[in-house]
């Protein structure tokens, strides 16, 4: 055992009830290795937990949020082959990553892209593996048009640089024009300023649509799919309840995938982070794809990151430095 710097949810509330403590971690077992956290990025989702309605799925801890970390391998457990201490990782986890040290398993871990600093891996993982995903299972072609709603969020701009990667065309929706030419610089083809949740008409049809809004847009996205349109729904931002117009959908042959990374098996996510290294990493290295960074941020600000996320301020993401 060894003593480790945990941001802890104290119980479900506001920002007051995070706290820094003391926590003891396990020798990494068979298959796992122990990372010396030199990043973690903040997310909606820890957010939603620390307020209660997004608990840690089964294995992960219950009250150390963070989902996702970029550090350097400190030891290994038994029968690991794939890293030996030293070694750059990041990768996504079902909780635990706002510490010092997390215990992953070996195959979970992805290389951190030559040339990147940690706070920057830091930020890549769970915005680029949860579009990248996303776009996967919309089999998105070339020359489509993807429409990418709170494009300026982690996931908006990880998905619009995926989408350029693919030549495709991405646009955005945004409540912020400041947003949006922030985002322009990242290859942003057009956008649109939802002031009164409308938006179809504006950006027209299209072939994709990556929705981290839910509810909210329900009938606009509907209207904005084009025929054979995918329409993946990957967050819950605007409602998880609404009526379905399923009569539009089904008259454009649309599909409505669901999709989450944070609950599933180790084997399904083991797999999706060797893929996702063999296929997205060498993108950074050449400089096709960049992380996104807003801010850096000492651990103990904790409740600071907290707070300007809820303020929607954020252009990328912000990350938290142990």
């Amino acid at each position: 055992m060894q003593k480790i710097r945990a941001v802890r949810i104290r119980l479900p509330g506001g920002t007051e009830v995070l706290e820094l403590v003391e926590r003891e971690l396990r020798e990494p077992g068979p298959g796992e290795i122990l990372v010396r956290v030199r990043g973690a990025g903040l997310n909606r989702a820890d957010v939603v937990q620390r307020l209660g309605r997004y608990p840690a799925p089964p294995g992960a801890p219950a009250d150390i949020p963070g989902l996702e970390y970029a550090g350097e391998v400190e030891r290994v457990g038994e029968g690991v082959e794939r890293w030996r201490p030293g070694d750059r990782v990041m990768g996504v986890v079902g909780g635990g990553a706002m510490a010092s040290h997390l215990l992953v398993h070996e195959r979970e871990a992805i290389p951190v892209p030559e040339g990147l600093s940690f706070e920057e891996a830091a930020a890549i993982p769970e915005a680029f593996v949860t579009a990248w995903d996303a776009l996967r299972q919309a089999e998105l072609r070339m020359g489509e048009r993807v429409l990418i709603h709170a494009v300026a969020s982690g996931v908006g701009t990880a998905a619009l640089q995926l989408v350029r990667a693919a030549g495709a065309t991405p646009i955005g929706t945004s409540r912020s024009r400041e947003k949006i030419d922030r985002c322009g610089r990242l290859g942003l083809a057009d956008a649109v300023v939802v002031t009164d949740g409308r938006f179809a008409d504006a950006v027209g049809r299209v072939d994709v649509i990556l929705d981290t809004v839910g509810a909210a847009y329900v009938a606009e996205n509907a209207k904005a799919l084009a025929l054979r349109g995918r329409w993946v729904l990957i967050g819950l931002l605007g409602g998880a309840t609404a009526e379905v117009p399923l009569g539009v959908l089904l008259s454009k042959r649309a599909r409505l995938i669901g999709t989450v990374l944070r609950a599933r098996p180790l084997e399904e996510k083991a797999a999706i982070a060797q893929a996702f290294a063999h296929e997205v990493v060498p993108l950074f290295a050449a400089g096709k794809l960049r992380a996104v960074v807003d801010d850096v941020l000492p651990l103990d600000r904790v409740a600071e990151a907290h707070e300007r996320m809820e303020r929607n301020e954020l252009v990328g993401k912000l990350v938290l430095v142990p």
